[in-house]
């Protein structure tokens, strides 16, 4: 007897695609999205930064909205309609909306050409916070604009103001902060649809200025490090058992008042006076190769704190860096300067 021939097994493949609507609208979607990307990247790239604009024809833009091309259909459904049935007042009812339509395009055009932009420097924060921006529209017209939002480009929230007729008025934008160190003010756009909402005109706004992100501070740091003896001193420094820099010490009847540390008295309600003769003996120094740990960011984030810290409790303190060095000093001056230095490292 002959043997069955044995059938081979099929073989299971990648599954075949499937003709349906939305992938091939995916496929044809990713495309243009990035020609449109990179359209858009071109555009920018030729506007010049700048923190001073004025709004003239040659940067202001305008097409219709979406109940604008429903008003243009309606139009010519009406003058085809009175065409076709010889309507007199038809003729009219077209005519009149068109007009309006025309002097609608016109007054939207021009609340926005003509005006002034000026972006005020922004201030330096801290990572993870939302920072202001504060931007001042100014108008020589005899007449208010009306409806004039700002918004960062890409973003969906805006915020509305009305010009005055001959005065200004100030819009403040909140941009969230990412890393720290120097970033450039993200792209802004300006847009109105007044009056009648059928034209969207608007313009974009490339600033020139720059915000300087400070490292986010540690959240519960640890304590001050001991201070280091000063050159022509032979002591060591301590900590006091309070856990700060041994700068204070408890108050004692006689002590002026101006040696008293009022911040820590408000925070704790203890009275403690500054130590002259220790704080002449000892410096306080932060330094980045005394926070430990192997990432930068927390480290920097540690000197951070203590900057802070140091600064509230009014101590001279000095930060070294890699290649920076700031000498022991106080004051918001020095602090920002620690600030700006860390930010920037």
């Amino acid at each position: 007897m002959k043997a069955a021939p044995v059938r081979p097994e099929p073989v299971e493949g990648p599954p075949l695609p499937r003709a349906s609507t939305g992938s091939a609208r995916t496929v044809w979607l990713h495309p243009l999205a990035h020609a449109r990307a990179r359209l858009q990247r071109w555009w920018q790239a030729r506007l010049p930064p700048q923190d001073n604009l004025t709004l003239t024809q040659r940067n202001v833009y305008i097409l219709p909205t979406r109940p604008g091309f429903m008003l243009g259909a309606t139009l010519l459904v009406l003058l085809v309609a009175s065409i076709n049935y010889q309507l007199n007042l038809g003729y009219l009812l077209t005519f009149l909306l068109a007009g309006c339509a025309v002097v609608g395009m016109h007054v939207s055009h021009a609340t926005l050409r003509g005006l002034t932009l000026h972006l005020n420097p922004p201030p330096a924060h801290f990572c993870g916070t939302l920072a202001p921006l504060r931007i001042t529209l100014a108008s020589q017209r005899k007449t208010a604009r009306y409806g004039i939002g700002l918004s960062v480009l890409g973003t969906q929230h805006w915020v509305w103001c009305n010009v005055p007729a001959r005065g200004s008025s100030v819009v403040e934008l909140t941009v969230a902060t990412g890393r720290r160190g120097r970033h450039p003010i993200p792209m802004l756009t300006l847009e109105t649809r007044f009056p009648l909402g059928t034209f969207r005109v608007w313009t974009l706004w490339r600033p020139a200025a720059q915000m300087l992100v400070y490292p986010q501070p540690e959240a519960n740091p640890p304590r001050l490090p001991a201070g280091e003896p000063r050159s022509a001193g032979s002591a060591t420094a301590q900590i006091a058992s309070s856990g700060e820099f041994d700068g204070v010490r408890p108050y004692r009847r006689g002590d002026p008042l101006k040696s008293i540390v009022w911040k820590k008295a408000a925070k704790t309600d203890v009275l403690v006076s500054r130590d002259n003769q220790q704080a002449q003996r000892v410096e306080l120094w932060l330094d980045l190769a005394q926070t430990g740990g192997a990432d930068l960011e927390h480290r920097l984030s540690r000197l951070c704190a203590w900057v802070l810290e140091a600064e509230q409790e009014e101590l001279d303190y000095g930060l070294r860096l890699p290649g920076v060095t700031i000498a022991p000093a106080q004051g918001e001056g020095h602090q920002r300067r620690c600030l700006e230095a860390l930010a920037l490292c």
